[in-house]
């Protein structure tokens, strides 16, 4: 719970720090400084003067402490380091190359000794025991990937992400098939490993900030480089400081999923409404798609949800925030719409289903799927009925 806190209280007071030192004054910025509980400022003691005091203090990169050096290179100096960087780059490629061969001789692939691979049109129900009756607590999307732990009356025990429970045997692909099927499907990530993680505009320190990442989740490397790394977070590029991830070939994985308890300040409506954005979790993520069965973008996602319970909204995640009331993060219930972004611009909506976490159309790799609420940081919070 403690380390719950302190990442959560760095987020915001990463989010803070943004909009505070950079003097946004938008609606957007107005409704972020609104939107942090009062639980979360008496944690995190945050005022302007400590927010600006902090930026002054804090690292580039991640909540470590250090000062930004400002370097002035000469053409010929940069023609050297282009250079450089070349042979950098092939040097990654070699060892990525020498990283796949060890794999393969210690007998794993993308780190499972006993590979299965999910063979189903969206996703798979991960239940804590074998049986169709038993609680659902994770969802393993078509082409992840798992560890087979035992076999018993039909159903694997897996291990896939964070994600241990029973899947049926009859939907999972094992042996010489699925390693096959895994060489055509894994793909290089990159892992967090800094408890927040800036994800830049450009490959250096002096461009605008897209948003901050938390630690442990995993973006997919677009490009490899010796200093910055090229990923892709939901629907966008950035870049973010190789020292503060690590890159493994991966398969998809299973997503953790806890059905929300019923409340009764909540309307059955919401808990409805989240039940039928779960049921599209695994469809494909296509930009400005419409279709929840052929492919959507996350605005269409969300336009088309709500569509279903008598909510219409614009086809853009930014008119979409324009929407319905303003509520704080503390005050989040099932079916209330997540807006991410960078400062005051508004690029990826999400739909709340309680517990922390969230389902959205994210990206081309994972279609629509199951996220930590927190994964990167909120602009606002919006409640449409």
């Amino acid at each position: 719970m403690k380390h719950r806190l302190m990442k959560l209280g760095a987020i915001f007071m990463a989010s803070l720090v943004t909009v505070l030192g950079s003097g946004v004054t938008s609606t957007y910025g107005a409704t972020i400084r609104a939107g942090v509980s009062a639980a979360v400022e008496d944690y995190l003691g945050t005022s302007r003067a400590v927010a600006q005091q902090t930026q002054k203090n804090s690292g580039p990169d991640s909540g470590q402490k250090g000062k930004t050096k400002n370097v002035e290179t000469t053409e010929d100096q940069a023609k050297a380091k282009e250079q450089k960087n070349k042979k950098e780059d092939k040097k990654e490629v070699k060892n990525s190359k020498n990283k796949d061969q060890k794999e393969k001789q210690s007998g794993t692939i993308c780190g499972y000794k006993n590979l299965g691979i999910a063979s189903v049109d969206n996703y798979l129900n991960v239940r804590q025991e074998p049986g169709e009756d038993a609680k659902v607590i994770g969802k393993l999307p078509s082409d992840a990937g798992c560890e087979i732990v035992d076999t018993k009356d039909g159903w694997y025990q897996i291990r896939s992400g964070k994600v241990s429970g029973y899947v049926k045997s009859d939907y999972i692909v094992t042996g010489r098939p699925a390693e096959k099927l895994a060489e055509k499907l894994k793909r290089t990530m990159a892992t967090v490993n800094s408890m927040t993680v800036y994800i830049r505009e450009k490959p250096n320190t002096d461009c605008t900030i897209l948003t901050i990442v938390t630690e442990d989740e995993e973006l997919e490397v677009v490009k490899e480089g010796k200093d910055w790394v090229e990923v892709r977070l939901d629907n966008e590029n950035g870049y973010v400081n190789a020292k503060y991830v690590e890159l493994s070939e991966e398969l998809k994985k299973a997503m953790v999923y806890t059905e929300t308890e019923r409340s009764a300040d909540v309307p059955d409506t919401k808990y409805t409404l989240v039940q039928t954005a779960l049921s599209y979790v695994g469809n494909p993520y296509v930009w400005g798609g419409e279709s929840l069965t052929n492919g959507v973008d996350c605005s269409g996602f969300t336009m088309q949800i709500m569509a279903k319970y008598g909510i219409y909204l614009p086809h853009l995640a930014s008119a979409q925030a324009g929407y319905g009331t303003s509520v704080s993060t503390s005050q989040l219930q099932p079916g209330d719409l997540i807006f991410y972004g960078s400062g005051g611009s508004i690029t990826h909506v999400a739909i709340y289903i309680g517990n922390g976490q969230i389902v959205h159309a994210s990206n081309s790799r994972d279609g629509i799927k199951v996220s930590n609420a927190f994964y990167r940081t909120p602009v606002c919070c919006r409640r449409m009925f």
